[in-house]
């Protein structure tokens, strides 16, 4: 249903054309009529007006000065000009105020349903447009964002030099420009409050300048900055992303903290300027600030027993693959930081560090290693947040590595399958899962079941039940225990299903099998 205006100083005017349109719009017009400029002015003020029928010879205030008042206020109002008089200079100040178009009376009864129906014609299309604009830049609201993480996380986590970046910066239209990192850190974020945070953060930066942001990261966003001037010059870029992050804290609220680094023009130098942002960051005040990579702090050396001191002597201990040495320190460094950090955000960013850390260690040991143990680190640490778990969880995956690191020094079998390896043995009697085994090494299950399989050439479903059966074969020839009993001592828990899987691997029951000794 589409709402007209007829606006005209003479009655018999607006009845002819209510009557033109009630006959051949009646089911698609709602028809509403003024006396002057002044009351159509007030009407389009109040209602939602489709489409004017205006005078342009009206008392008071003039058709034209009255068009030019509702274009300011609703300009996609379609008008349509009536007049007396069939002079150009009307005809042509009507069109470039925004007017459909100029009829002169007596209005021509075909020419006036021809309009309208043109004019529910540009209407319809223009709407139709915009909905479809909205429809798109609403589609790319939602994609971008994801996009722009995806980018920004296989710069920071991905350690594949080779990796292919062009398709993003193809993508954003951003080619060629050299780039600095900023790293946003924001104090109480909670699952309640995080989506409306990061819309804040998105779009001021992306108000002060051309830029692409990361989603959160525990408390944390990452905002990656192409320089898009001829000669970049990094402290204008400091000073602008300074003005941003003021306006920042005083949206958000004290504790903000934030850490830029340099400019680069090397893509894969792009990680490392992450780790300069953080670095940066993590020398601003607990109460909050901004610090820039490359300038003077006023920050304090760590003290004999500052947290860094432990931090530095785990990741010693680690890489020398001195197991005993690096869980001591890290009991000393997680104690540290429970103790001076009260913020459940910033320990989950220390442990998430501490991670990626060992794991680049380990990686420079051997880059070949394809460990898949801390992929879903983010997530855990991001939805944890009881201390002591927080604890376990990076201690195991601190250990796993470690274990690693030891195996890859001595050569010898892996610890960890060896470790497993005699669990199995001493436990075959009792039920025994994979994931029993992973948390008695500290270990992940899929981590563990991988290792096994490259170690073992089997896995480990089958290792244990060649185990189990090497053992029951054994107690046959060497024992008195009846069928019965040995299913149990091997962990059975259906004899026939254990008479079943010893003959598909030896060929014969296991009555039989005893009978054939004798």
């Amino acid at each position: 249903m589409y709402k007209i205006l007829l606006t005209d100083d003479e009655q018999i005017v607006i009845d002819s054309l209510k009557f033109i349109i009630d006959k051949n719009f009646s089911e698609q017009m709602e028809v509403t009529t003024a006396l002057s400029g002044t009351e159509a002015l007030e009407k389009v003020s109040k209602e939602d007006i489709d489409i004017i029928f205006m005078d342009i010879n009206m008392p008071g205030l003039t058709g034209l000065e009255t068009v030019n008042l509702i274009k300011k206020i609703k300009p996609e109002t379609v008008i349509i000009i009536l007049s007396a008089f069939d002079r150009f200079q009307y005809a042509q100040e009507a069109m470039n105020l925004g007017a459909f178009k100029y009829i002169t009376k007596p209005v021509n009864r075909n020419l006036v349903i021809q309009t309208i129906r043109s004019a529910i014609d540009f209407i319809d299309n223009r709407d139709g447009l915009q909905r479809a604009d909205q429809e798109l830049q609403k589609k790319l609201d939602q994609v971008s964002p994801m996009i722009e993480s995806d980018f920004i996380y296989t710069l920071i986590f991905n350690n594949d030099n080779n990796f292919d970046l062009s398709p993003y910066l193809d993508y954003f239209n951003l080619s060629g420009y050299p780039w600095c990192f900023c790293c946003i850190e924001v104090p109480n974020v909670t699952s309640e409050n995080q989506a409306k945070l990061y819309k804040i953060i998105r779009d001021f930066f992306k108000a002060s300048q051309e830029c692409l942001v990361s989603s959160f990261m525990m408390n944390r966003i990452a905002v990656l900055f192409p320089i898009l001037s001829e000669n970049p010059d990094q402290e204008s870029i400091n000073e602008n992303i300074k003005a941003t992050y003021t306006n920042l804290s005083c949206k958000i609220g004290a504790g903000v903290r934030a850490g830029i680094s340099r400019i680069t023009s090397d893509l894969l130098m792009l990680k490392n300027s992450y780790n300069e942002a953080v670095i940066s960051l993590n020398k601003t005040p607990a109460e909050g600030g901004i610090v820039f990579a490359g300038r003077s702090t006023t920050t304090p050396e760590p003290s004999k027993n500052d947290i860094s001191d432990y931090k530095k002597m785990l990741l010693a201990r680690f890489k020398s693959g001195d197991t005993t040495g690096t869980q001591s320190f890290f009991e000393l460094y997680s104690e540290k930081l429970e103790e001076t950090e009260p913020d459940i955000n910033r320990i989950k960013n220390a442990f998430f560090e501490l991670i990626v850390t060992a794991k680049n260690i380990l990686l420079e040991i051997d880059s070949d290693i394809l460990n898949e143990s801390s992929d879903n680190a983010f997530e855990i640490l991001s939805t944890e947040n009881n201390f002591a778990m927080l604890k376990s969880f990076t201690s195991n995956i601190l250990m796993n590595y470690e274990n690693f690191i030891v195996s890859l020094k001595s050569k010898t079998e892996n610890p960890i399958i060896k470790k497993v390896c005699d669990y199995i043995v001493e436990n075959l009697s009792k039920e025994i899962t994979l994931e029993q085994a992973a948390e008695n090494v500290n270990v992940s299950s899929f981590y563990l079941s991988k290792l096994f399989k490259e170690e073992k050439g089997t896995n480990f479903i089958n290792f244990l039940n060649d185990k189990r059966l090497e053992k029951a074969r054994d107690l046959l020839k060497n024992s008195s225990l009846s069928i019965k009993e040995i299913t149990a001592e091997t962990g059975y828990n259906d004899q026939n299903y254990f008479s079943r899987i010893f003959r598909a691997k030896y060929g014969s029951t296991p009555t039989e099998y005893r009978k054939n000794l004798i």
